[in-house]
């Protein structure tokens, strides 16, 4: 049993915030402003200028891929091609893998304005395979050496470029697919685990991954689930499988479906192919890429709600969008269900008609809103693409949360790092200013509205009486601070199930090949 003594923001349907909160047990037993009698000598932690708030929860993550690319290269701080290759030089000579993986190339924050090219790969990595992921995670860079075994696998398909080695649509998937393929269950095992650890450092502890990204048998779904049950941390892992076969989510007795890859009704706007209405602003005459037609995508949806499951889409452009709405209309208006929590990933350009529809229906959104200002797609770039007016109407968070449609964080790991304190900041320090949320609806967003997603309100979320206290000590309270200075508060420690996460790499294969049984949870 332990007393917290201080802000205690407890998220809950009035968002109170008391000082003082009892964890017995892993549970919370008491919040309230006066602290009874019989607590009086119980173990106290002073928050000091601190804060206690709910544990915060990734709602899209790609957490195969994200450990993958987390355990190897990452080149997103890099502003030259030139420092690419030194990167990349220095990885290769220290790296032992047979196949080298790197993430975060951008042609839009290195100085050279373009992607790293094949032959540059080549030049400081020539005797190994090497796999440089575009930072929107859509695309990538070959080697030679790598291009030679997946030649036969992209020859012919849409967004193969040998000369450059740049690969992105359908092409990008087949290397991605040869890639995650070649993996270990071992390494794989010990990459997610460190993900985990990592995202706990960052205050997270739940995260909904979209998963099926070309694992031979779909392991990556099997062992995200083995893992979390094997996990001794009380770390929460959600599981949508990436399918347009509702099968996939049945046979595994998983009650939701959905994600990017297969469930991607478009590509991005870092590689030109999400699917707009009207084209885009660089006289092209392109409009993107829908990669399904209406009526595919709307059997798809009747197919999963009359499973039962949950559904999420992949939506950035607003053709995309509307696309997503209209199929999720047709599958309630087919078989209406008053709670299905089906969502619409990203969002990022909305539209009228798309917005009365998620509003009516109850369709939710889990947003990116480390998208906002981000250095790997800048502003600049955004408006040379869809031209000011368009570019504006990015990620509108206001305009959302005023339609009462409910809205939770997610990093679209590894797309950008996952950091629920940046994730708050730029929701309330929107670069269209009027589109900025509150500081408690941006802490909301972070926690309770994830744990409402998959239907875990009931025991996660908010900081109740009864719940599991799975906490995070912040260094601030973010109700007080500037909302310019929200992105300077630090996670403090994580608490799950009222004790203090301890990294969980050490050992985890070991766990899960014995089936150890924990406190994680995954379903």
């Amino acid at each position: 049993m332990r007393v917290y003594h201080g802000a205690i923001l407890t998220v809950d349907a009035t968002d109170r915030v008391v000082q003082y909160l009892v964890e017995d047990g892993g549970r919370i037993e008491y919040v309230g402003d006066d602290l009874p009698e019989r607590y009086a000598g119980v173990p106290r932690t002073e928050l000091g200028n601190g804060a206690l708030c709910p544990a915060f929860v990734d709602t899209h993550e790609h957490l195969a891929s994200f450990a993958t690319f987390n355990a190897g290269l990452n080149v997103m701080g890099a502003r030259s091609n030139g420092e690419i290759r030194s990167m990349v030089a220095d990885f290769a000579a220290s790296s032992s893998a047979k196949t080298l993986i790197a993430f975060g190339a951008s042609p839009y924050s290195v100085e050279e304005g373009r992607l790293i090219s094949r032959e540059e790969l080549d030049e400081v990595c020539p005797d190994k395979p090497f796999f440089m992921v575009k930072y929107d995670g859509h695309a990538c860079v070959v080697n030679s050496k790598l291009l030679d075994k997946v030649r036969s696998k992209v020859r012919g398909l849409r967004g193969c470029h040998e000369d450059s080695g740049e690969m992105n649509q359908e092409a990008f998937f087949a290397v991605s697919d040869y890639i995650t393929g070649s993996l270990s269950i071992p390494e794989l095992v010990g990459n997610i685990q460190r993900a985990m650890d990592c995202l706990a450092a960052r205050g997270i502890g739940m995260v909904h991954t979209v998963s099926g990204v070309g694992f031979t048998g779909n392991l990556d779904i099997s062992l995200e689930k083995w893992l979390a049950r094997s996990a001794q941390s009380g770390f929460q892992v959600r599981v949508f499988p990436q399918s347009m076969d509702v099968r996939v989510a049945t046979r595994r007795k998983l009650p939701r479906i959905g994600g990017c890859f297969a469930c991607a009704l478009d590509g991005c706007f870092g590689s030109r192919d999400a699917a707009l209405l009207e084209p885009y602003a660089d006289g092209s005459g392109d409009k993107g890429v829908l990669y399904y037609t209406d009526q595919q995508v709307v059997d798809f949806c009747k197919r999963a709600n009359r499973a039962g499951l949950q559904i999420e889409m992949h939506a950035i452009g607003d053709a995309a969008f509307d696309q997503a709405t209209r199929a999720l209309k047709a599958a309630l208006d087919d078989f209406p269900r008053s709670d299905h929590r089906h969502g619409i990933i990203h969002a990022c350009l909305p539209t009228d008609e798309g917005l009365d529809i998620c509003a009516h229906y109850g369709i939710h959104l889990p947003m990116q809103t480390s998208f906002i200002d981000w250095p790997q797609e800048p502003d600049s770039y955004l408006e040379s693409i869809l031209g000011t007016t368009r570019a504006s109407a990015l990620n509108p968070l206001r305009r959302f949360a005023d339609a009462g449609i409910v809205l939770s964080a997610g990093s679209d790991a590894p797309c950008t790092d996952p950091d629920p304190i940046l994730w708050m900041h730029r929701a309330c320090n929107h670069s269209v200013p009027q589109q900025s949320l509150t500081p408690r609806e941006a802490l909301r967003m972070c926690t309770y509205n994830g744990a409402w997603v998959t239907f875990d309100e009931g025991e996660r979320g908010s900081l109740e009486v009864g719940k599991m206290a799975d906490m995070v000590v912040l260094s601030a309270n973010p109700y007080e601070v500037e909302r310019g200075a929200l992105g300077d508060i630090e996670v403090k420690q994580l608490l799950l199930g009222g004790r203090p996460y301890e990294p969980q790499a050490q050992g985890a294969f070991s766990a899960l090949i014995k089936g150890a049984t924990g406190r994680g949870g995954c379903f």
